[in-house]
């Protein structure tokens, strides 16, 4: 049995992603109270850029294991992404280790954070995985759509390639939604059916968060 995530190592994460995200740029959080303060929840982001997962590390109100792709473990990054409860996984492959202690993570009342899109992309939600369902659907969390705007706008002068220090990053969560049927059913076609609705209502969410913040 693979080792759980450290949920202490979490909220370490979580505190250092306040003062870095607080401390380099302005977010702006919309809608926190949505997520449910106890018990499993997933945290489904858009992913245009690089930042967006850290930002959400620091401004959402509970600690978060995210899923990272194996690539971002590399030298000392490692053990600090390990060490703060982060979940390695091999996105070319089915990651058994990883869907385990992800599962894990929601069994013990846990925050996943999951990039449905699979990979970096324009943070629209045109194209989603298979996987955010699967968690949803086997373990019965609700989904909380989650949108990051303005991190990819625009670079900034000192740091290339991460937006200009100060400016304002908008993150918006929506209401959490069962993504299942209600007859946990985890058949091909009941997570067909539940990634199709995971898509309709992140979709509605990134179109509302647009509006909402005018971006």
């Amino acid at each position: 049995m693979s080792e759980a995530p450290s949920a202490r190592g979490a909220e370490v994460g979580r505190r250092i992603g306040v003062g870095l995200m607080y401390g380099l740029w302005r977010p702006r959080v919309l809608g926190a109270w949505r997520v449910p303060a106890t018990g499993p929840a997933i945290l489904a982001i858009n992913h245009s850029h690089n930042l967006d997962g850290p930002m959400v590390m620091g401004v959402a109100p509970r600690p978060t294991h995210f899923l990272i792709k194996k690539e971002a473990f590399v030298g000392p990054l490692d053990p600090f992404l390990t060490g703060i409860g982060q979940l390695k996984v091999d996105r070319d492959t089915t990651d058994r280790t990883a869907i385990t202690r992800a599962l894990g993570v929601l069994d013990d009342g846990g925050v996943l954070g999951i990039f449905p899109e699979g990979t970096r992309g324009e943070g629209d939600f045109a194209a989603l995985r298979a996987g955010l369902a699967y968690f949803a659907v086997r373990s019965g969390a609700p989904v909380v759509p989650v949108a990051v705007l303005g991190s990819s706008e625009r670079r900034g002068r000192l740091l290339k390639g991460l937006p200009p220090l100060r400016s304002r990053i908008d993150v918006v969560f929506g209401d959490p939604f069962e993504a299942g049927d209600g007859s946990g059913r985890r058949t091909r076609k009941a997570l067909d059916e539940a990634t199709l609705r995971i898509q309709k209502q992140l979709t509605l969410h990134l179109e509302n968060a647009r509006r909402l913040t005018g971006r």
